[in-house]
């Protein structure tokens, strides 16, 4: 694979051309210069900065992939309670082969297109040649680039992955998208000027100045760009940083005819630029067909034909399948190879049929050989000449570019996000003049004890589900994206987490600001300026609490219909414990460990410390009931202490703290996911 040399390194450019000559097609290789020329726009200030044109242009090496003997296996373990409280290994109880044997190369200036029927194994072995499969497939193979071996994580340098489903940020505009993109995405050594000027670069080389400025959408919430649009905004976020191979997972689907000839167009242009381009496609029309520098027919997880279109007629003309005249020759490859209901026996001998003689044609054993030749390339002894290629970091930029990108997107995302701000804000003001009303000046006697103990525990109450259900969705409705990006080198998880969590604590202590100041002269709580702000920053910190659990629920969850479902019953315990409904000193000795985790209990601890310790006479209107003389009496009834105020300050920070570290860490482990290769 080649990777980013050390800049001492000086390797002649005969021998890289040597190189190219050897892993590509010999036509490539004087367009080698052409390669180099499709650099970013460099002005005269630049070109003064060697280390940053050399560092850049070095990742434009042309790139031919290989891949050989790839075996794809789905493994279904028996994960029964028994075997893991045993520890016991799972026992492998179905395993279906779903690749076999399936060689190809792909070279530099050439499209390349994966068909077959739907279920011949197309994603699979994109995902098998993307390092993208999943943790119940078991890989086995050989993946190279330009005779070299590669990995998933030396491969994400140097390649881009265009997937089937669209994911962006959807209130971001079109331009946002791809300066976020350039952000974390270019060389950390690419000033910010000459990002932006390959921004715009790409939005008019794929024909997006028309929308820009228009914000890419939410379907069913916010409208935006169009299906075609949004495609070719895919195309230009991969390839902002040049990369020399480029896969897409049927880039054409969904989209109309017109669209979709655009679209290939798109990658037609890319590899006439010398980039190595592969892609899925289902049922492409004869233009698209046309447009093909080669084809890849796969069927059953077997290679039936790989080649350009006019060596697949003289192929399936010599087995006895001739292309009829005025039929689309894909639709007519895929009908041969597919697997009709009912005629299963017959539909897989022919299949076996075609792929056993590829295997032995002419066209097979030469491609078969050209694999070999290309892979023997990386013993060859000339490597022995060439200076060692230095490790290439997995992500771009340093973890204050990332952090800084991150989070000027998180904030765009939460300013221009109407439910988070205006119904938010709507919301808080109408329930704290609700609870103003319902709680209007209460007096210092026996009934103003007790509701106003009430009051505020609904303070509590009211802070906690609002924020928790504000944010339950913010991780797992984002999670697609960001193990997208993430696994694609773009951010850290730390990154992510912080900025997301950053970005939007302005709103979580403007809420609470607001509500105390409508309902606490409403209601009539100790009228001291002192208090009031203790009471402020008492309900700050409760709806960080609850904020930093809604986090938390939301980085377990795997949707959002998980977070919702499991979200009420985990806060009805700590509410239990808050002191309101059950007095402190009756909490079972068996719970007492998990009172100690209620932000309820501390946050109702605080507020009634504040409201009470400072008051001396209670009135006492009723006869011949026992009523508390003084706010003192008030907290002794509840097993309240005035000295318990800044511990249960204290607690609440700490929860704070514990309950993000947990949310980070349940968001660090869904990144951890390992893929067995053999």
């Amino acid at each position: 694979m080649r990777e980013e040399p050390p800049l001492m390194c000086e390797e002649p450019l005969e021998m890289l051309e040597a190189d190219l000559m050897f892993a590509g097609p010999e036509h490539y290789a004087s367009e080698f210069g052409k390669v180099y020329d499709n650099s970013l726009p460099i002005n005269n200030d630049v070109k003064q900065n060697s280390s940053v044109i050399k560092t850049y242009n070095f990742n434009k090496m042309p790139v031919t992939y290989t891949w050989s003997n790839l075996n794809v296996y789905y493994t279904l373990k028996n994960n029964n309670v028994w075997n893991q409280f045993f520890n016991k290994r799972n026992e492998i109880c179905y395993q279906k082969h779903i690749l076999k044997n399936v060689s190809g190369i792909a070279y530099p200036g050439e499209l390349l297109v994966i068909m077959g029927s739907s279920g011949a194994g197309k994603t699979t072995l994109l995902d098998a040649l993307t390092y993208q499969h999943k943790t119940e497939v078991v890989m086995s193979g050989n993946i190279t680039i330009n005779g070299k071996r590669v990995n998933s994580s030396m491969l994400t340098s140097q390649m881009a992955y265009v997937q089937q489903h669209d994911l962006f940020i959807g209130t971001l505009t079109v331009k946002e998208h791809l300066i976020f993109q350039a952000l974390v995405r270019m060389d950390k050594k690419i000033p910010y000027y000459q990002r932006i000027q390959r921004v715009n670069e790409i939005i008019s080389e794929l024909a997006l100045i028309n929308c820009q400025n228009t914000v890419i959408g939410i379907p069913g919430r916010l409208k935006g760009i169009s299906g075609g649009e949004m495609k070719r905004l895919s195309f230009a976020s991969e390839v902002l940083t040049d990369p020399p191979l480029m896969l897409c997972d049927e880039p054409t689907s969904g989209l109309d005819s017109c669209v979709a000839h655009q679209v290939i167009t798109v990658l037609k242009n890319l590899a006439d630029k010398g980039k190595t381009i592969i892609t899925t496609m289902h049922q492409p029309s004869t233009e698209l067909f046309n447009m093909f520098n080669k084809i890849l027919l796969i069927a059953e997880g077997r290679v039936a034909f790989m080649g350009t279109s006019e060596e697949a007629y003289t192929f399936f003309k010599s087995i006895g399948a001739l292309c009829p005249n005025n039929y689309n020759p894909a639709d007519f490859f895929i009908q041969l190879l597919a697997i009709i209901p009912g005629k299963e026996n017959i539909c897989k001998y022919t299949v076996n049929t075609v792929c056993d003689k590829y295997e032995n044609s002419d066209t097979g054993i030469q491609i078969s050989f050209k694999i070999k030749r290309i892979n023997a390339f990386e013993n060859d002894t000339h490597q022995k000449n060439i200076c060692v290629l230095n490790k290439k970091l997995r992500y771009k930029v340093n973890w204050f570019q990332q952090f800084r990108a991150v989070l000027w997107r998180s904030w765009i995302s939460v300013i221009k996000e109407p439910i988070l701000i205006k119904v938010r804000l709507l919301q808080t003001i109408m329930v704290s003049i609700l609870i103003g009303i319902i709680y209007l000046n209460q007096k210092l006697d026996q009934d103003g004890v007790m509701n106003i103990n009430g009051a505020l525990f609904i303070f509590l109450t009211n802070m906690t589900f609002q924020n928790v259900f504000a944010v339950i969705n913010v991780f797992c409705s984002e999670l697609p994206i960001f193990l997208r990006e993430h696994r694609n080198g773009i951010y850290r998880v730390d990154v992510y987490f912080l900025c997301k969590t950053i970005a939007e604590a302005p709103i979580f202590i403007a809420v609470p600001i607001i509500f105390t100041i409508i309902t606490y002269p409403m209601i009539g709580l100790y009228p001291n300026i002192q208090h009031f702000l203790a009471t402020t920053g008492i309900m700050i910190l409760v709806a960080n609490v609850s904020t930093s659990f809604g986090y938390f629920i939301s980085c377990i969850s795997k949707d959002i219909s998980m977070a919702l479902s499991i979200g009420p019953p985990i806060i009805i315990p700590f509410l239990l414990f808050g002191g309101f409904f059950l007095n402190t000193a009756s909490v079972p000795l068996y719970f007492k460990w998990f009172s100690y985790l209620s932000w309820f209990r501390y946050g109702n601890e605080a507020l009634l410390i504040n409201q009470w310790s400072d008051v001396d006479m209670i009135a006492c209107t009723k006869i011949n009931v026992t009523c508390p003389k003084s706010g003192l009496m008030v907290l002794q009834t509840l097993n309240f202490k005035k000295d318990y105020f800044w511990l249960d300050i204290c607690a609440l920070l700490l929860l704070i703290i514990i309950f993000r570290i947990i949310a980070f860490l349940a968001l660090l482990s869904k990144t951890l996911r390992k893929r067995k290769i053999i």
